[in-house]
């Protein structure tokens, strides 16, 4: 039997690098939506919710380095348990409480999209000028949100009754058959039924995967390298297209002096004109800001440092387009086929990224902190796509994502989206480096008879070393209970499979027209035709 304190040592070592996550994670998305949200059209509901959202999804990919830490961690180098972990019960023990944190944050994820987030979000859209009937308000919200619960709850019944196994008497009674439904989802602690609603959300972040996160891959180093574009000469520029338009709007106000009145089409050049003078007076104006902020100052001065990182994340990119195409390729070429979700156990081809996670895994903890950091570049690159694109529905834009101006509809919009990629990227992760996330960095002993000279006698036996993997004894292997949740239903993982194709497309597209474009303005993306003048005083001030 494991000693308590050998128990409680260990396990305290895993969650406590979590809680410093956590607290880290917490004031991240404080800075964050507050750098984001409108100063004149934020409301407390709103922001609180945003956070909350941001850091759940943070918090939720944080959760598998310490998934992988604690099955490796059961383990000493040469394949055998450690004096804590001997016991299957404790190894349970501790396999329990993560699998509890993954009930616990997945369905605080499912209250979040499909409750909370779209309760706030139509309340304040249902939210009136003056503000005085808020029963009403509620009234409204909720009658929306309710599409949402239906579709909730119709995937956990799905979930719940999707029958993984056959009963086993197959002349069973219908009444039989629900209840051995019921007996199986109170047997797994209503794994299926969390799994598939996960899964089935997992979808829909796969597609937000391939359009932001792709595309965040690619903008965000070249951005980076490439720098902005000289205020000093932005400034001049301006200044010379509003001489060209005012030159412009007298020559055409120069026919009405003459007693000449002005065609339709004069007055629609007109009124173009003016308004493209007063975007250009407001993009003027904010290049004066733009110069005497520190800021811009500062980052002038640490230009080659975002060379220097920018450089490092395009070699990070390159690095996963590589590991994902050969992790591809290896499902491709050795999985059991299109039936069975294309898994596969273990690596056939080389794979970079896993290669080099288990060379880190002697130095501790170094593979956890690798596995961190990929975890956390694809939050990040995500977010920069976003930034980049805006939010978009097919063709139409719907909310922009710029500093102390973004809506809060829009925060709203933005967390539910990271929820949802998120929710990807756990297989995302499990594509770069299938081995590694499935068993960590743990070993097993495997027994091999050695030859002798003297048939006669009997054969003795040495123990060699292995890495973890399917052929490995069920009992001397213990799998990340992340790997269960991904891998529960077959046909999500196929449809998984191919969305990372589509996601390399994406990645080599985005890194094409990012390479093309020029340097962005110093004040990309703060005047747009479509802003008002309110917009801009809450800029300024």
């Amino acid at each position: 039997m494991a000693t308590p304190v050998a128990l409680l040592s260990e396990s305290v070592l895993g969650w406590s690098i979590f809680t410093i996550v956590l607290l880290v994670i917490l004031a991240f998305c404080w800075v964050y939506i507050r750098k984001y949200q409108s100063r004149q059209e934020s409301e407390v509901i709103s922001t609180i919710t945003a956070i909350c959202a941001l850091a759940i999804a943070l918090i939720t990919s944080a959760l598998l380095p310490v998934d992988i830490f604690l099955v490796s961690f059961m383990k000493y180098p040469n394949g055998t348990y450690k004096d804590w972990a001997a016991n299957n019960e404790t190894r349970q023990q501790i396999e329990n409480t993560v699998l509890y944190g993954y009930y616990t944050l997945y369905s605080i994820i499912l209250f979040c999209v499909f409750l909370w987030i779209p309760f706030v979000y139509f309340y304040y859209e249902e939210k009136d000028e003056d503000n005085s009937n808020k029963c009403l308000q509620v009234k409204n919200a909720l009658k929306y949100t309710i599409g949402f619960v239906i579709v909730c709850s119709a995937l956990l019944l799905i979930g719940t009754f999707v029958p993984l196994e056959s009963p086993p008497n197959k002349n069973s009674t219908q009444w039989e058959k629900v209840q051995y439904l019921f007996e199986e989802l109170g047997s797994s602690h209503g794994l299926a039924a969390l799994s598939f609603s996960i899964s089935s959300l997992t979808l829909i972040g796969m597609l937000a995967v391939i359009t932001y996160t792709a595309y965040g891959m690619s903008v965000l180093p070249l951005n980076l390298i490439k720098g902005t574009r000289s205020i000093l000469y932005e400034r001049l520029e301006n200044t010379e297209d509003m001489e060209e338009v005012e030159h412009q709007i007298d020559k055409l106000k120069s026919k009405c002096a003459d007693g000449r009145p002005l065609s339709m089409r004069d007055r629609r050049n007109l009124q173009d004109l003016e308004a493209k003078l007063q975007l250009l007076h407001r993009r003027g104006h904010h290049l004066e800001i733009a110069e005497r902020n520190c800021c811009n100052k500062v980052g002038s001065a640490l230009r080659p440092m975002k060379i220097l990182l920018g450089v490092f994340f395009i070699l990070v990119a390159l690095l996963f387009f590589v590991t994902l195409f050969i992790s591809n390729l290896d499902k491709a070429l050795h999985s059991a086929g299109i039936s069975t979700g294309f898994i596969i156990f273990g690596t056939n081809l080389t794979n970079p990224l896993n290669e080099l996670l288990l060379a880190l895994q002697p130095v501790f903890p170094l593979d956890y902190v690798l596995i961190t950091i990929i975890t956390m570049y694809f939050v990040f690159t995500s977010m920069a796509g976003i930034r980049n694109m805006g939010i978009w529905f097919f063709w139409i834009r719907l909310y922009k994502i710029r500093p102390q101006r973004t809506r809060p509809q829009a925060l709203l919009f933005l967390c539910m989206i990271l929820l949802l990629i998120v929710l990807h990227t756990s297989y995302m992760i499990y594509s770069l480096a299938p081995q590694y996330v499935m068993y960590g960095s743990q070993k097993y002993l495997l027994q091999t008879p050695l030859p002798t000279a003297d048939q006669s006698q009997s054969n003795h036996s040495a123990a060699i070393t292995k890495i973890c993997d399917a052929d490995a004894p069920e009992d001397q292997c213990t799998v990340t209970r992340s790997y269960l949740f991904l891998h529960r239903f077959w046909f999500f993982s196929t449809i998984y499979y191919f969305g990372n194709w589509a996601f390399l497309v994406v990645f080599l597209i985005g890194l094409v027209i990012s390479c093309c474009k020029g340097k962005k303005s110093v004040i990309e993306g703060e005047v747009d035709a479509d802003d008002s003048d309110v917009s801009d005083d809450e800029y300024v001030h």
